[in-house]
């Protein structure tokens, strides 16, 4: 994000601010001192492993339970002291959507309709043409696949015309094609104006669908920020491609920079694949480099290229966590 995009960013209004939110469960504490916002327009990412304290921070969110500590705020109201105030800017999907499976996608939504003031057969008409399932809308929804299913229950998320939509591992069972199209959905709302919360344990769908994340661990937030961000403020990784590779790397460990022996510890699979055998992966600070290219061709060494190599999310979780599981 470059500086004008943050300014564009701390411009935009606050949709759900959370602070110091803790739940404890008998003598366990399930979520620990949790604090982020999510502001109009942006897709913000909850990332954490299953068992993290995600579903549970979601269901504070949403006055499902009660926090032990802690304050959430949506549109400015405080969701404990005037809940209804609050969750009428909200359309939410904890776990999985519910829906009356002998009955067809137009009748659900007709019968949520009616528990929202306002709620018309024009704006049915709608959000079924928002989550493209006008085709199928009349048929009975145990014939929808998943991914159908998915869309008819955020299509009742959105028919109180929410500021805010809250999605609780929304990609979960999907094939590739579905995620896809869930991913290009839930971008749209966003450009909107939509604030969406996406709480997964997919690093993959974060890193391409989110513009900031939290990352929770044990009910506690490790970091949030931007993906970009978070991964450029990681370990720096260089590659270079040199011959002869053994004095080229001899040099670099003269100049103090640390050579990376087993690389396949460190960088994944798709980094990986892109990096020839004979090239010399080193962490180091990249504002070097160009002092350090000449040094190389003085002494002999043909630099073939150079490429700096941002760690992914994952590799960023793994780091932070000490290695706790997380696909």
């Amino acid at each position: 994000m470059n500086g004008k995009q943050a300014a564009a960013s701390d411009r935009k209004k606050a949709v759900l601010s959370v602070q110091g939110l803790k739940k404890k469960i008998g003598q366990k504490w399930i979520v620990h001192d949790v604090s982020f916002q999510v502001n109009e327009g942006e897709i913000f990412g909850f990332l954490g492993p299953n068992g993290a304290g995600k579903t549970t921070t979601i269901r504070m969110l949403v006055d499902l339970i009660r926090p032990t500590a802690g304050k959430v705020e949506i549109c400015g109201y405080d969701v404990q002291r005037e809940p209804e105030s609050a969750l009428r800017y909200v359309g939410s999907i904890v776990e999985n959507p519910e829906v009356y499976t002998y009955l067809t996608g137009w009748e659900n939504l007709e019968h949520f309709a009616r528990m929202i003031p306002g709620v018309d057969r024009s704006r049915i008409a709608e959000v079924v043409e928002m989550v493209g399932l006008k085709g199928r809308i009349h048929d009975k929804v145990k014939t929808y696949s998943l991914g159908m299913r998915q869309r008819l229950g955020i299509a009742q998320a959105l028919l109180g015309r929410p500021k805010l939509l809250i999605l609780d591992e929304p990609t979960n069972g999907l094939d590739p094609k579905g995620i896809k199209e869930m991913r290009g959905f839930i971008r749209r709302l966003a450009e909107e104006g939509m604030a969406v919360f996406v709480s997964s344990h997919l690093l993959s769908e974060i890193q391409l669908l989110c513009e900031r994340v939290a990352i929770i661990s044990r009910g506690r937030v490790l970091a949030v920020g931007t993906v970009e961000e978070l991964i450029s403020g990681s370990s720096n990784y260089v590659v270079w491609e040199l011959e002869p590779r053994e004095k080229g790397a001899s040099i670099l460990s003269a100049e103090g920079i640390q050579i990376i022996e087993h690389v396949e510890d460190i960088l994944d699979d798709a980094i990986m694949a892109g990096i020839s055998d004979i090239a010399v992966v080193t962490q180091m600070n990249p504002e070097q480099i160009a002092r350090i290219i000449p040094g190389l061709v003085e002494q002999g060494v043909r630099v073939g290229a150079v490429q700096k190599v941002n760690p992914t999310l994952e590799q960023l979780f793994l780091e932070m966590t000490e290695g706790e599981s997380i696909e």
